[in-house]
C-alpha cells in the first residue's frame, strides 16, 4: 500500500511541477529537480534510493526505445560520422579527461575509481537536450544530431564503467577494452535485428491493435534482457530494434495500430522522463548527509565537484569544434562547414540526466570516497541541467540560429501530398471496377479538396479566412453540436452502448484531425507575423 501511494504522490507531484514549469516557461527537468531537491529536505518524506537495476532494467529500455521509433532512420544514417563520434570518441575522450581531473585533486581515488566516475559522467541525456532544443526550435539537424548520440552514448559509458570497475581489480589491456567493446556494440547489434525480425513477422500477422500494442511495450525489456544474457550491449540491441521498428511501422503495422503506439509511447515517455528528473532531486539530501562523514574536507570536495562539472562542459567544447567539418557537415557535401553558431550549440547541449546518476551507484561500496563521487555525479547533473539548460534558449537567441521554418515545412507537405495523390490516383485507374454511384469521381474530389488545402495555407492573408479554415471552424462547431445528441441518446438508454461508443469515436478521430490541421495553420499564419 505505501509503494502504491508513494506512487501516486510522485505522479501527482510531477503533474503539478510540470504545469507550472510550462507557466513559468522554464524547461520541466529544471523545475523537477529543484523541486526534488526541496522536498528531499522536507521532514516526513520518505528517502527514495535510485537502485542502479531499477533504472537500467526498468526506465533506461522504455525511454530509449520511445526516443528511437520516432528517430528517423534516414536521418541518423545521413549524420552516423557525426554521431559516432559524439556517442563513442567523446565519452572516452571525457571519461579519460575527467578520470585525470578527479585523480589530480585527490590521489588516493585509484586510476580504476577515478576512470569509472569519468564513464558515469559522460553520457549526455537523450530527455533533457532534445526536450529543451525542440521547445527552443533548434534547428533539426542539431535535435537529430543529439538524439542520435544519445541513444548510442549511453552503451559506450557502461561498457567504459564495467572496464573501469573489472581493472580495479586484475590488469586488463587496451586489447581486452577494445574486443569487450566491439563483442557488446556487435552482440547488442545481432540482438536487435533479430527482435526486429521476429516483432516484424508477428505484426504482419496481427491486425489487432490490443495484441500489437501488448508486443511493443515488451520489445525493449525483451530486447535488454537478451542481450544482457548473451553478454552483449542491452542499451544497443533497445536502440537498433527501435530505430528499426520505427522505420518499418508503415509496412508492417495498421495505421490503427501505429496511432495507439505513438501515444500509448508519448505517454508512457512523459511520465517516465518526468518522474526520472524528481527521482534525481530526491537524493541530494542522502547524498549531502554521507560526504558530510568523509574525511576529506568540504573544500576539496566542493573543489572536486566543481571542477568536475566546468570539466564536463569544456571537455563537450574542445572536442566539438575540431571536429567541426565532420560533426555537422553539410548535406550537400560541400566542403564548407556550417555555421560556428551551430557547433557552439552542439557543444553547449550536453545536460547529464539519470543514466549519470544510476551508473554511479554501480561503482562498489568499498570503493574509497565512493560518497564522493556519487556527489561528483549529482554535481554534473544537476549543474549541467541548471547552468546548459537554462542558458540554451538564450545562447540560442544571441546567436540567431534559425528555428526550421513553418513556410518550407508547408510547403515541403502540401508538395509531397500532391505527389502521394497522383501516386493514388493512378492506382484508382488501374482499378477495375464497375463505379455506378460516381464513387471514383468523389474520391477525386476529395483528394483535390486536400490537395488544395495545403497550397492554400501558403497564401494565408491576415484578412481573409481560406475555405479550409471556414470548413474547420464550422465542422467542429457541428461536431459538438452532434456529440451532444448523441450524449442525450445514451442517456435515454435507447441505443446499445455499444453503438454510441462506436460513433462517439468516430466523432472523436475527426475532430482530432480537424484541430491538427488548425494547429498547423496557426503555426504557420504565426511564423509569418499572420495573426
Amino acid at each position: 500500500m505505501e509503494i502504491a501511494v508513494l506512487l501516486v504522490v510522485l505522479a501527482v507531484g510531477v503533474l503539478a511541477v510540470t504545469a507550472v514549469a510550462e507557466r513559468i516557461g522554464i524547461p520541466a527537468p529544471l523545475v523537477l529537480i529543484v523541486a526534488g531537491v526541496a522536498a528531499s529536505y522536507v521532514p516526513g518524506v520518505p528517502e527514495i534510493t535510485l537502485e542502479p537495476e531499477v533504472v537500467l532494467l526498468g526506465l533506461l529500455p522504455p525511454l530509449l526505445y520511445a526516443t528511437a521509433i520516432q528517430t528517423s532512420l534516414v536521418d541518423f544514417n545521413a549524420n552516423r560520422r557525426s554521431i559516432l563520434l559524439l556517442s563513442v570518441g567523446l565519452i572516452i575522450f571525457t571519461t579519460v579527461g575527467i578520470g585525470v581531473l578527479v585523480h589530480l585533486l585527490i590521489p588516493s581515488v585509484g586510476w580504476p575509481a577515478a576512470f569509472a566516475i569519468g564513464a558515469v559522467v559522460a553520457p549526455p541525456d537523450a530527455v533533457a537536450a532534445t526536450a529543451v532544443g525542440r521547445r527552443i526550435g533548434l534547428p533539426r539537424r542539431i535535435v537529430t544530431i543529439l538524439e542520435g548520440e544519445s541513444l548510442l552514448n549511453d552503451a559506450t559509458a557502461l561498457v567504459s564503467l564495467r572496464t573501469a570497475i573489472a581493472a580495479s581489480g586484475a590488469a586488463i589491456s587496451f586489447e581486452e577494452v577494445g574486443v569487450d567493446f566491439v563483442v557488446a556494440a556487435g552482440g547488442g547489434v545481432a540482438v536487435g535485428a533479430v527482435i526486429f525480425v521476429v516483432v516484424a513477422q508477428l505484426r504482419k500477422r496481427l491486425d489487432d491493435p490490443l495484441m500489437d500494442t501488448a508486443i511493443s511495450l515488451i520489445v525493449p525489456f525483451g530486447a535488454y534482457i537478451a542481450a544482457e544474457e548473451l553478454e552483449a550491449s542491452g542499451v544497443i540491441a533497445v536502440v537498433v530494434a527501435g530505430l528499426l521498428l520505427g522505420h518499418k511501422a508503415p509496412i508492417i503495422q495498421t495505421a490503427q495500430s501505429r496511432i495507439a503506439e505513438r501515444i500509448n509511447w508519448s505517454t508512457i515517455a512523459f511520465v517516465l522522463e518526468n518522474v526520472v528528473f524528481l527521482l534525481i532531486g530526491l537524493q541530494a539530501a542522502r547524498l549531502f548527509d554521507d560526504v558530510g562523514n568523509s574525511e576529506l574536507g568540504g573544500g576539496r570536495i566542493a573543489a572536486v565537484c566543481l571542477l568536475s562539472l566546468v570539466g564536463v562542459i569544456v571537455l563537450r567544447l574542445v572536442w566539438v569544434f575540431p571536429a567541426r567539418y565532420l560533426l555537422v557537415r553539410p548535406r550537400a557535401g560541400a566542403a564548407a562547414a556550417a555555421p560556428a553558431s551551430y557547433t557552439f550549440l552542439l557543444g553547449w547541449a550536453g545536460m547529464r540526466g539519470v543514466v549519470t546518476l544510476a551508473a554511479a551507484f554501480i561503482i562498489p561500496e568499498e570503493t574509497r570516497h565512493r560518497e564522493v563521487l556519487l556527489l561528483i555525479a549529482f554535481t554534473v547533473v544537476a549543474g549541467t541541467l541548471l547552468i546548459q539548460g537554462l542558458s540554451l534558449p538564450w545562447l540560442a537567441r544571441r546567436l540567431d540560429v534559425p528555428s526550421p521554418d513553418p513556410m518550407d515545412d508547408a510547403l515541403a507537405r502540401a508538395t509531397l501530398l500532391q505527389q502521394a495523390s497522383k501516386a493514388g490516383l493512378h492506382e484508382l485507374e488501374q482499378l477495375e471496377t464497375d463505379d455506378l454511384h460516381g464513387v471514383a469521381d468523389s474520391i477525386r474530389q476529395r483528394l483535390d479538396q486536400r490537395n488544395f488545402a495545403a497550397w492554400e495555407r501558403l497564401g494565408t492573408t491576415a484578412d481573409e479566412e481560406t475555405p479550409s479554415e471556414l470548413y474547420s471552424r464550422l465542422r467542429l462547431s457541428m461536431i459538438e453540436a452532434e456529440r451532444a445528441r448523441v450524449l442525450e441518446i445514451r442517456s435515454s438508454g435507447s441505443v446499445p452502448s455499444e453503438v454510441v461508443a462506436e460513433v462517439l469515436s468516430m466523432l472523436d478521430i475527426e475532430e482530432s484531425m480537424l484541430d491538427r490541421a488548425s494547429a498547423s495553420r496557426a503555426e504557420l499564419r504565426s511564423s509569418t507575423g499572420v495573426r
